[in-house]
């Protein structure tokens, strides 16, 4: 084994997943250089809002288990994760929330002072940590002062403001490092690196709006899959039930709003356009608790999405005509929503200029998370019960030396993430998974004493993209074609799917990447150019958007959120299997194939949440205003 003193770890992405990866190789004794497209504290982790997932002493009172919320985590993504490294992640969860608490993060608390729990989608026991409803935020700036502290004692060094434009991969097809660009000088370097972690999150923007920040591209993600990394579930895309519709995106509303009591409804008669305060219980439809009276409000994401779509879109019932429902806060009081959703309280208040203390909501689903990602394996225990701490494969990708971490990484939630799950993969990967890196890290030749060729092609090649792109002189404008890149995803690939409208959009994202060819940049610059980073994703996500839709178009069925409406069963004996999309690059377009999932420690079993048949009707209702 070689010596670790020379040995260099680079770690992609400043979010909770980039932080704590950095943080636990740090600990293993090997430098990190840890790059960020934006400040680490701008991360797109501030943004999560609800919880993170966890048994603790007070909900194993009411029954509860590690067990349970592994069992919870497998039915809620339709049994396509696999199942050792979510039965690990559910058994770390406990010691994760203890290390958080010790790190200074402000969960709530209880009158006797213990960590409060609340209700999130997909499960009947409060097992849910918060911190009011900004969780993601003290968490992200818990990591980051850990991150500065071992940055100060030279372990660490940060590029922040560098955007990734791939790996390096030598000729035995490892990964020796990345090339990136400085956004403000626009210099591009390669760096050297003994294994490299991806945690770059989703890719929000595929689909225009979304609840995701906007350097949420999945260009990272493209770039790498380019350079022959698998994809795998593209087509599995989170659409969040509650989100504020915007002109210029989506910002989320949290679950936690309905974990702590919030109603969805919408009124029983078809275009009441009365102010929703003047609306009498009766005359209110509360949809999600008629036809899910055992869950309620809290049903996972998949389903409260479709049914308010259904009830929006199908049934006419949306708010005034239109894609809008109700989620009505007004009957918790001022003070109990200022104390346990203060932040989501505020950003409606600043974004629609209603006070949800007074009168209700108006939301509707938006894009949200992606449950696909790059493709990465693991080394499961003998029994299956969970992962082998430290093995080197852990979460790695077919391209030996590159690893995937958090919503970048497929593997913890199959077909439907639950809510507050999230924030736990992201950690558990860094923590878990980062040890199994340092271990690879150590047995390679130092990366100081890999040949220049692999480095200087890397570097020439994204150097020879950067001035064909500033010299282009078409007539296609990039922001036009992102722009429709995200209506034609939207509209063809996320709530509702089916396989014509997935031909069609085949076609569509053809025409574009052909339009694509064409463009012109408005902005020749060479000094923190962002039309020429913009112009550069968008060919990225073209790449990734194929990918996405044909995985969607070969999986003929439906399980978790993907729904088609010309195959509406789910099909265990033809899909309980990964969908792997491969990068083809002849055509620039993908190869999709099938790995089949195990399920040694739960079996399949019939997905419902104990809807009621037939109860997806509205009663129908006498009003004084017919």
């Amino acid at each position: 084994m070689a010596s670790g003193a020379r040995h260099r770890v680079i770690v992609v992405g400043g979010g909770l997943a980039g932080l704590s990866a950095t943080l636990r190789i740090t600990e293993g004794g090997i430098p990190v250089d840890l790059f960020s497209i934006v400040p680490v504290k701008r991360s797109h982790s501030v943004c999560a809002q609800g919880g993170i997932n966890a048994c603790n002493e007070i909900a194993r009172q009411q029954g509860y288990s590690e067990h349970e919320h592994f069992d919870e985590s497998i039915y809620g993504g339709d049994f396509l994760a696999h199942q050792p490294p979510v039965y690990e992640m559910a058994h770390w969860a406990p010691r994760i929330i203890d290390l958080l608490d010790r790190m200074g993060v402000p969960f709530n608390r209880t009158a006797e002072g213990q960590r409060d729990l609340r209700l999130f989608g997909g499960s009947l026991y409060k097992r849910t940590h918060f911190a009011g409803a900004t969780t993601g935020q003290q968490l992200l700036y818990a990591f980051d002062e850990q991150v500065r502290r071992v940055e100060a004692e030279g372990k660490v060094v940060k590029y922040e403001h560098w955007e990734f434009l791939g790996p390096v991969v030598d000729d035995e097809g490892q990964c020796r490092g990345i090339v990136a660009q400085d956004l403000r000088t626009m210099q591009i370097r390669a760096f050297r690196a003994d294994a490299v972690v991806m945690a770059t999150g989703g890719c929000g923007l595929v689909f225009g709006k979304s609840t995701n920040s906007v350097m949420c591209t999945g260009a990272a993600a493209s770039r790498c899959y380019q350079a022959g990394a698998r994809y795998a579930n593209g087509e599995f895309i989170q659409v969040h039930p509650t989100a504020i519709p915007g002109a210029d995106k989506l910002r989320l509303m949290s679950e936690s709003a309905r974990g702590e009591g919030g109603r969805v409804w919408v009124p029983r008669k078809k275009g009441d356009a009365r102010d929703p305060r003047q609306i009498p219980d009766a005359e209110r439809y509360y949809f999600l608790e008629e036809r899910y009276p055992k869950y309620g409000n809290i049903v996972p994401r998949d389903i409260a999405t479709r049914e308010i779509f259904s009830i929006c879109v199908h049934d006419g019932l949306g708010v005034g005509g239109g894609n809008m429902v109700y989620l009505d806060l007004t009957h918790l009081g001022r003070e109990y929503l200022e104390r346990k959703l203060g932040g989501i309280i505020e950003i409606y208040r600043k974004f629609v200029g209603d006070d949800p203390a007074e009168v209700p909501m108006k939301i509707f689903p938006g894009v949200h998370y992606s449950m696909g990602g790059l493709w990465t394996s693991y080394e499961a225990k003998p029994d299956f019960k969970g992962l082998r701490y430290g093995a080197p494969g852990s979460m790695t990708t077919n391209i030996p030396g590159l690893y995937a971490f958090g919503e970048v990484n497929y593997q913890y939630h199959g077909a439907n993430r639950l809510g507050a799950n999230a924030l736990l993969s992201c950690i558990f990967d860094g923590l878990f998974c980062g040890a199994g890196v340092v271990n690879f890290a150590r047995e390679q030749a130092p990366a100081a004493d890999a040949a220049a060729t692999a480095f200087d092609a890397a570097k020439s090649r994204r150097e020879t993209q950067m001035k064909e792109l500033l010299g282009a002189s078409g007539t296609e404008n990039p922001y036009a074609i992102g722009k429709e890149l995200g209506v034609e995803m939207t509209a063809a690939s996320t709530v509702v799917k089916s396989g014509p409208r997935l031909e069609q959009s085949l076609e569509t994202l053809g025409s574009l990447r052909e339009r694509y060819s064409k463009i012109r940049l408005s902005d020749s610059g060479m000094w923190t150019n962002q039309t020429l980073a913009y112009a550069r994703a968008v060919g990225d996500m073209l790449v990734i958007a194929e990918a996405i839709t044909r995985g969607g178009l070969e999986r003929q069925e439906s399980r978790g959120s993907h729904y088609r409406t010309d195959f509406t069963e789910r099909d265990d004996d033809r899909f309980l299997a990964t969908t792997i999309a491969t990068f083809d690059p002849q055509t620039g377009g993908s190869k999709i194939s099938f790995e089949k999932v195990e399920t040694p420690l739960v079996e399949p079993r019939k997905r419902t949440y104990g809807k009621v048949e037939g109860g997806g009707a509205p009663k129908a209702v006498a009003s004084p205003h017919a």
